[in-house]
């Protein structure tokens, strides 16, 4: 959280010096202490302060100031600081005018100068102030602010990358929310720098890459050293398993993850199979306990970084960023896990990202509030999606291409959907069209049976379908199945791979020496995220078994 603001204000810089130096003295440990010269500077620091989030606690003015007095920069600054307190520094012949001021702007306190010794004069009105004001404002938090359009694809994923990534945020509907308009005048953006966003601390961000935000953020976008023991490509599950049991090992480790910790497991609401949990977990938690242990055993993670490349250098492998920049290590763990397969439909590529999304992370769920939801999978993520979002919506209804659900969810799934009122089941359906203008207004679902298709009226449809692995950047050396997943162990020794070391490719090994594949990237893996933390963990000690022989 960062300190709450004293600002001055005085076109003396004698004046002006003094007291900045006298707040800072007493009050500096606690307060950012700014100073401005003139009424129209201090206006402008309150607009900044106010894009950036930061409290302003007080603001202390000097009345003669020949282009605006005091009290007519206290009075306009109310629109950027209403909870501030205010103090006018006056002569003894402006008493009156600071009296009346009382009454006209709500002037808190005014002070005669000199105010020598501060320790008598002033510092006791200060701390009366300052304890008024911290009274009246006691959770004050500088999170993140967003402005945007509801429908917005970038504003979507805005939002989404905040909330996978554990920053706070507050969202304001450029088309409902006054504050959001307030905000857009004050930094001065057009319709086409939305999404706005507005960080503490630094200039507001217009529609800005995740990456830029990130950085904005602090968040960690490059690495720290120049050779690795072990890079980790992905940061689901089976990723931050092999981060934890990497680091407490001792194996210089980071990770590379390209959206947010937790993978596809960190968007679920409930995790119920998990073993020692159970009342179950959300993704999130699961996530959030991982990045935590992660951190305490000295792993790096880079964020907000995809991987577009792969090369082999000898001894050592290099993964090549979006963009510039690499990272070398000794070994290499692909643990990029799937991505939902894109449907196509007339409509729905133009409605992605404007009702029409793939996957749904539980703080989504909220935005459905009364409305009627559907949902295309009959696999346990679309299960899961079904239930929370039912917590909100008036109707949520499964598409489902197979005949029941007991092929492709779990049991303990299937009976709290039956269970669940407003939750409905289509069978034998699949979404053919998708239709809105700038939103999504209407799906078209038919029955695979009968043919027959009826248009039906939503703004809500989110897509669950399908593994698809993104492996393409391993290029032609890593050797992948038909649909793209990892070959690992003894099915490299069924294939025509090109394995020439004398010895047997470990279990999770690739066709390349030391890079291996974990979780949901490799083929014929359980798809479970028990399972994918096994495989994370097993990994690492695969890979200790390579580096003992380079």
């Amino acid at each position: 959280m960062s300190k709450p603001t004293i600002l001055t204000v005085d076109d003396d810089p004698m004046v002006s010096a003094a007291i900045s130096r006298d707040l800072r003295n007493r009050f500096g440990d606690d307060y950012l202490i700014v100073r401005a010269t003139s009424g129209a500077q201090a206006l402008a620091v309150l607009a900044k302060l106010a894009l950036r989030n930061q409290p302003v606690a007080l603001i202390a003015a000097d009345q003669r100031m020949p282009e605006m007095t005091g009290i007519e920069m206290l009075e306009q600054a109310r629109a950027h600081a209403p909870s501030a307190k205010y103090l006018l520094l006056t002569a003894y012949a402006d008493t009156d005018v600071a009296i009346k001021a009382i009454n006209d702007i709500g002037l808190d306190y005014y002070l005669l100068k000199p105010w020598d010794p501060p320790e008598e004069r002033l510092y006791p009105v200060i701390e009366d102030l300052l304890d008024d004001w911290r009274q009246a404002n006691p959770d004050h938090t500088s999170d993140v602010r967003v402005i945007g359009n509801r429908w917005s694809d970038r504003s979507y994923e805005i939002k989404t990358f905040l909330a996978r990534n554990y920053v706070p945020y507050r969202w304001y509907d450029i088309e409902r929310d006054a504050e959001a308009q307030r905000l857009t005048e004050l930094a001065q953006a057009a319709p086409t720098d939305l999404p706005l966003v507005l960080v503490p601390e630094g200039d507001a961000l217009r529609s800005p890459s995740t990456l830029e935000l990130a950085g904005a953020l602090g968040l960690r976008t490059r690495a720290q050293q120049p050779l690795y023991d072990v890079c980790i490509v992905g940061g689901g599950p089976a990723g931050l398993a092999a981060a934890v049991y990497a680091a407490s090992e001792g194996l210089s480790t980071v990770i590379v993850e390209r959206e947010a910790p937790g993978g596809q497991a960190g968007q679920s609401s409930a995790i119920e199979n998990y073993l020692g949990f159970p009342k179950g977990l959300t993704g999130s938690d699961l996530a959030q306990r991982a990045v935590a242990q992660v951190s305490r055993f000295g792993a790096e993670m880079v964020l907000a970084r995809s991987v577009v490349g792969f090369e082999t250098r000898g001894p050592v492998h290099a993964v090549l960023l979006e963009g510039a920049g690499e990272i070398e290590a000794r070994a290499l763990i692909v643990a990029t896990g799937v991505s939902y397969r894109r449907l196509d439909a007339p409509g729905l590529l133009e409605l992605t990202g404007c009702g029409v999304y793939y996957g749904v992370s539980a703080s989504d769920a909220s935005q459905c509030q009364g409305d009627d939801v559907y949902l295309i999978g009959g696999a346990n993520s679309a299960g899961q999606a079904a239930l929370n979002i039912a917590r909100y919506a008036n109707r949520v209804v499964l598409v489902v291409r197979g005949a029941s659900l007991e092929a492709t969810m779990s049991r303990y799934l299937i009976d709290k959907i039956a269970s669940t009122p407003n939750i409905e089941v289509r069978c034998r359906s699949e979404v053919v069209a998708c239709r809105g203008n700038g939103h999504l207004e209407a799906i078209t679902v038919a029955n695979r049976d009968s043919g027959r298709s009826v248009e039906l009226p939503t703004s809500w449809l989110f897509v669950f379908v399908g593994a698809s692995p993104r492996t393409e950047w391993l290029g032609p050396d890593v050797v992948r199945d038909d649909h793209g997943f990892v070959v690992t162990g003894q099915d490299l020794l069924t294939r025509d791979t090109g394995w020439r070391l004398p010895r047997a490719p470990f279990a999770l090994e690739s066709s390349v020496p030391g890079v291996f594949a974990a979780g949901d990237v490799r083929l014929d893996s359980m798809k479970r995220v028990a399972s994918a933390v096994g495989e994370g963990a097993m990994s690492v000690y695969l890979v200790h078994r390579y580096l003992a022989t380079v």
